[in-house]
């Protein structure tokens, strides 16, 4: 385990003390544990390790949350789906009592999730509906995007749309990277990107909110792009950066004058000075690169729904958002950002509203997505 507290619950009675008030009047106070499962890459760990536990344990003495399994890049997400319906299902505990994965949507449209409600965490009012109805019953607690990061000594005037971009990857050989899907989002998001761009909004909509394989049909024109640019992408042999770590050491060595980053590494990497400052990044248009919300997710059968909710509104409080937006991952709240500290309302252009970061494909959709552009696009 990441966080090495295993603890036992000391005074069961001061449950359902919390459960009505999320106070324990017992006198001897009692321990809740909170297993957290986390998908994504090493920044996000970080974050939760180093800055979100930390505060909350802090703030909230009696609680104890632990990282019960971290799946880097979210690599196992098909299988960790599986396990946590195989279990609701039988009504069996998972593991794990609050889930942060690509696939919360999907846990929440097939009845996997403790649907939230304000009387347990009052705080989701804070976070904009559009947000709440993407979510599937998830709840979501940052969020951020993929830009196009580009060098500005070389590259004065960067591209502005899709078509834009696709044609100064040919016109300059070997200077633009992404990585692949499967490695990271910000080389999921191109390709995503580069196959909605032959894609009717109606079909993306579907993809983003049902699973659905016939229209998966519809992903060969895209992919056809994708080939098409082997020759002409960093290592011009159909070779690709393993994942966003990898992309950005391309970027800030020099091996490249393009790329497709997150917008909070982009960020974490100028503050750290380990990506040079003549570095700047633009977002595109026919598509937009696509971004949204990361979510968390309550799994039905949780033997700690009532500490995990408590713990997921205080994930949603200012203090929190505070972390999340001027800490190590430099991310988006999805709390309005007058209730961010001055400092960080400074980071944000008047009128920011992250509902309207293009989101990327349900998770079903995006493993069968990412499989695909395995077998259809490098050394092709």
């Amino acid at each position: 385990m990441r966080k090495n507290k295993l603890v036992s619950i000391l005074a069961v009675a001061g449950l359902a003390v919390a459960t009505l008030g999320f106070t324990a009047s017992t006198s001897h106070a009692a321990v809740f544990q909170v297993r957290l499962y986390v998908s994504g890459d090493t920044n996000v760990e970080k974050m939760w390790l180093t800055e979100l536990i930390p505060a909350f344990e802090k703030a909230n003495p009696n609680y104890n949350v632990d990282v019960s399994s971290f799946d880097l890049h979210g690599k196992n997400d098909a299988l960790t789906l599986a396990k946590i319906m195989a279990a609701a299902k039988l009504k069996k505990d998972a593991g794990f009592d609050v889930i942060e994965a690509g696939f919360v949507q999907e846990l929440g449209l097939k009845g996997f999730l403790t649907i939230p409600a304000t009387s347990r965490i009052p705080n989701i009012s804070k976070v904009p509906d559009s947000l709440m109805e993407l979510a599937k019953g998830g709840i979501p607690y940052r969020a951020s995007t993929v830009l196009l990061a580009y060098n500005s000594k070389v590259v004065a005037t960067p591209p502005k749309t899709m078509d834009d971009l696709l044609v100064w990857i040919k016109a300059n050989p070997g200077r633009f990277t992404y990585n692949q899907p499967s490695g990271g989002g910000s080389g999921y998001a191109f390709a995503q990107s580069v196959i909605d761009k032959y894609m009717t909004d109606a079909d993306i909509k579907t993809l983003v909110n049902e699973v659905n394989k016939p229209l998966q049909a519809k992903w060969k024109a895209g992919f056809d792009v994708l080939k098409s640019l082997n020759p002409y992408t960093y290592g011009k042999n159909g070779t690709y950066p393993s994942g966003n770590a990898a992309t950005l050491s391309l970027v800030s060595n020099g091996s490249v004058d393009m790329a497709t980053v997150w917008s909070d590494q982009f960020l974490s990497g100028l503050k750290a000075g380990t990506i040079p400052s003549y570095w700047k990044v633009a977002q595109i248009s026919g598509p937009a690169l696509t971004g949204g919300p990361a979510m968390l997710g309550v799994p039905k059968g949780s033997r700690q729904g009532v500490a995990a909710q408590r713990f997921i509104n205080w994930i949603l409080s200012p203090a929190a958002q505070n972390i999340i937006v001027g800490g190590t991952l430099n991310g988006y709240p999805v709390i309005p950002v007058t209730l961010l500290s001055e400092a960080n309302q400074s980071k944000f252009a008047v009128g920011t509203d992250i509902s309207t970061l293009r989101p990327g494909y349900l998770s079903s959709n995006s493993t069968d997505f990412k499989n695909q552009w395995a077998l259809e696009v490098p050394g092709k």
